[in-house]
């Protein structure tokens, strides 16, 4: 990533491919060598964190226009350029919002495949990041580069994946856009911007597929996909035996903290997909020799599989029970942990303890699985918020957790702050 010389290459073969405007077929044996490439650039330091509205931004904007341009898309932003401005803003004094509101303008990426057909498949994901960390950061240190291999230059690089396969297929019951957002990190600026003010006919996407943080899969092969209730059609299908060999842990919802949501709120089916929490979350750390490039091209994979399935009729949208009711205990304190989104056992699986926070005073180490606080037995992550909401600062709790692979039981005393 800090290798200058390799930086460098990737320049060149950006700026000579952007001049040629050839549509290039990537052999089987190099999609992996791609999807790494693809990450290596976007989460280099060079880009500065890709953080909305910075030079940063626009260079990873530039090499997403560079590979549209190679895959051999078209166009589909404002005025057929490959952009969509949009104004974001942001509150850094919430006691002074009037001294501490920042306006900018970010932009999205908008790449097309014209088959011709009526109906319209959209599939992205975020492009920007924290930059040098900022409010999002879970750094506790002085301010660094944020690079954002896995949030989200590994839904990008399983974007342009998707892409290059789409472009060469038989699959033309629908045309293909390709969105790379900008603004997710600072509340969802850019898809919210498209959904409202979007470059085709709203009323004819099929549906909308996300992808946000898919190259740190484990090795459970655990793939975490929200919106499986947004349409009928798609429960049959991902409950097909997948050739990916993954374990699909699916939530109804339509709504959560990514991109999709933007779309499923103008009532268009979705599916968002999500390889999991870890302890590089919105850290500098979260670098590109972490990630689990063979895992980013199985998801890919195993969302083409889904776009064939589900390839012909405009699919049936279905509203959801929003998955925030289910966390309607509000609760005012909290261990200072990460949990594990994609774990499948019963409890809570800690994935990531923040330094000084009160689980790690407490004794909690990363891997811990909390199945009681208090009196409240936990048996999924929205028991684990019910617990926390039983409690307020000052107060002591009993923590019951498994550890080890033996899911040996202790007892912690933790003292909310």
């Amino acid at each position: 990533m800090k290798n200058i010389l390799f930086i460098a290459l990737i320049l060149s073969s950006f700026f000579s491919f952007a001049q040629k405007g050839e549509t290039i077929i990537i052999p089987p044996s190099e999609i992996l060598q791609q999807v790494k490439i693809d990450v290596v650039y976007l989460a280099s330091d060079y880009l500065q964190g890709r953080e909305t509205g910075t030079v940063g931004e626009g260079r990873a904007a530039n090499y997403i226009v560079h590979r549209f341009h190679q895959i051999g898309l078209t166009p589909q932003g404002e005025s057929r350029t490959w952009f969509q401005e949009f104004p974001f803003f942001e509150i850094t004094n919430p006691h002074a919002p009037d001294k501490g509101r920042i306006e900018g303008k970010g932009k999205n990426v908008i790449g097309f495949i014209d088959n011709g057909a009526k109906n319209t498949v959209v599939i992205g994901g975020h492009y920007d990041h924290l930059g040098m960390g900022g409010s999002g950061s879970l750094h506790a240190g002085d301010p660094e580069i944020h690079n954002g291999a896995d949030d989200n230059a590994s839904g990008i690089a399983a974007m342009f994946r998707i892409a290059e396969f789409l472009k060469n297929s038989n699959l033309k019951s629908n045309n293909y856009m390709f969105i790379a957002f900008s603004g997710e990190e600072k509340g969802l600026f850019g898809s919210k911007y498209f959904a409202s003010n979007p470059t085709i006919d709203i009323d004819l996407i099929n549906y909308m597929f996300n992808m946000d943080m898919v190259g740190m899969l484990n090795e459970e092969k655990v793939l975490a996909v929200q919106g499986t209730g947004t349409s009928p059609a798609w429960k049959p299908i991902l409950e097909r035996k997948n050739l990916q060999g993954l374990n699909i842990k699916g939530r109804e919802s339509g709504v959560g903290p990514s991109d999709h949501t933007s779309f499923y709120l103008k009532d268009i089916p979705v599916l968002h997909f999500f390889t999991g929490q870890h302890s590089h979350y919105h850290k500098p750390s979260d670098d590109s020799e972490n990630l689990n490039y063979q895992g980013i091209v199985a998801v890919s994979d195993f969302l083409i599989s889904l776009i064939e399935h589900a390839d012909g009729e405009k699919l049936e949208f279905t509203k959801t029970k929003d998955s925030s009711e289910k966390k309607a205990a509000a609760f005012k304190v909290t261990l200072g942990v990460m949990p594990d989104y994609v774990y499948t056992g019963k409890g809570m699986r800690v994935d990531s303890v923040i330094k000084g926070r009160v689980g790690d005073k407490g004794g909690l180490k990363n891997g811990d699985v909390v199945i009681k606080i208090g009196d409240i037995e936990v048996e999924d992550i929205y028991k684990y918020m019910e617990g926390l909401a039983k409690f307020k600062k000052g107060d002591t709790a009993e923590v019951v957790i498994l550890r080890g692979k033996k899911s040996k039981k202790k007892t912690l005393k933790v003292i909310f702050e």
